[in-house]
C-alpha cells in the first residue's frame, strides 16, 4: 500500500469555509431521492446553507429536475419500486449532463438485492460514496481500515466517506479524518442522509470531490456541536442544528473544523 498523503488542517478548514461561502452565494440546485423520513429534515438543512431542494421521484419528471440541478444525491433507504426507477433515470441524467452526484447506499448491509444495486450503482461513478462501517463492509468485503478504505476507493475510482465518531474520507491518494459531531446527531432520524445532500451540495461548487466531501462533513459536524451547545435532548437539537447550519459563519468554521 503506497502512503498517503496527509490533509493539511489549515488547508481543508481554509478549504471548507471557501466551499461554505459559495454555497452561500449560489443557490444551487440540489436533487434528491432520499428516505421518505428524511426528505423534510434534508430540505430544511440544504435550505439552511443557502440551496434550492428538489425532491420529485416521477418518472416523468426527474430527468429535467435532474439536468437542472448542479448536484443529485442518492439514498437507498426506503428503496421501493418507484425510487428505483427514478434512480436508474436521475443517474442516467447525471451521467449525460456530467453531473456530480453522491451515493449513500442506505442499509447495503442488511438485504443482500440492496448492496448488489449498490455495487451497480457504484460501477456509474458517482462522486463520492456516503456510508457507515457496517455498510463499507458488506460492498468492500472488507473491515474498516485506512488500508482498505484507500484500496477501495482507488480501485473504483470514487471518494469514500465512511461516518463514525470521526469521519474518514478518501480518494485512493488523500485522506483526512473529521472529529466534528455530536451523539446528538445519532438521536434523531435524517441527520446522515441530510449530511449526504450537502456533500452532493458542496460537489455543485467544488470541482474536487475529495475537498467537497471534507468539507460538508466538517460543516455539518460543527453546526451539530453548536447545536448541542444549545439543546435538551434530541427534539430540541433537530431544530437548533437546522439554525446553526444557518448561521454558521467562515470564522466559527475556521476556527472550530477539526479535521487532520
Amino acid at each position: 500500500m503506497h502512503h498517503p498523503q496527509a490533509t493539511s488542517r489549515n488547508d481543508a478548514a481554509l478549504a471548507a469555509c471557501d466551499i461554505l461561502a459559495r454555497l452561500r452565494s449560489r443557490r444551487l440546485r440540489v436533487h434528491c431521492i432520499t428516505n421518505a423520513v428524511a426528505q423534510n429534515f434534508t430540505a430544511n438543512v440544504l435550505l439552511a446553507v443557502g440551496c434550492i431542494p428538489s425532491m420529485t421521484l416521477s418518472a416523468e419528471e426527474i430527468d429535467s429536475f435532474v439536468t437542472s440541478a448542479q448536484a443529485l444525491l442518492v439514498n437507498l433507504g426506503t428503496f421501493d419500486a418507484e425510487r428505483r426507477e427514478a434512480t436508474a433515470i436521475a443517474v442516467e441524467a447525471a451521467t449525460r449532463n456530467k453531473l456530480p452526484w453522491v451515493l449513500d447506499p442506505v442499509f447495503a448491509d442488511r438485504v443482500k438485492p440492496r448492496a448488489t444495486f449498490a455495487r451497480e450503482l457504484i460501477d456509474r461513478r458517482p462522486a463520492v460514496v456516503r456510508l457507515n462501517h457496517s455498510e463499507f463492509a458488506a460492498l468492500s468485503d472488507s473491515s474498516l481500515s485506512h488500508d482498505s478504505a484507500l484500496s477501495y476507493a482507488s480501485s473504483n475510482r470514487i471518494v469514500v466517506a465512511v461516518s463514525g465518531e470521526t469521519d474518514l474520507i478518501t480518494d485512493g491518494q488523500r485522506i483526512a479524518a473529521v472529529s466534528n459531531g455530536d451523539p446528538l446527531m445519532a438521536k434523531i432520524t435524517a441527520v446522515g442522509c441530510a449530511g449526504s445532500a450537502l456533500v452532493a451540495a458542496c460537489l455543485g461548487v467544488e470541482a474536487d470531490p475529495f475537498r467537497a466531501a471534507t468539507a460538508a462533513l466538517a460543516i455539518i459536524g460543527v453546526a451539530g456541536e453548536l447545536a448541542a451547545e444549545k439543546s435538551n435532548g434530541p427534539g430540541s437539537f433537530a431544530v437548533a442544528i437546522i439554525d446553526r447550519l444557518h448561521c454558521l459563519d467562515e470564522s466559527t468554521l475556521s476556527a472550530r473544523a477539526r479535521i487532520s
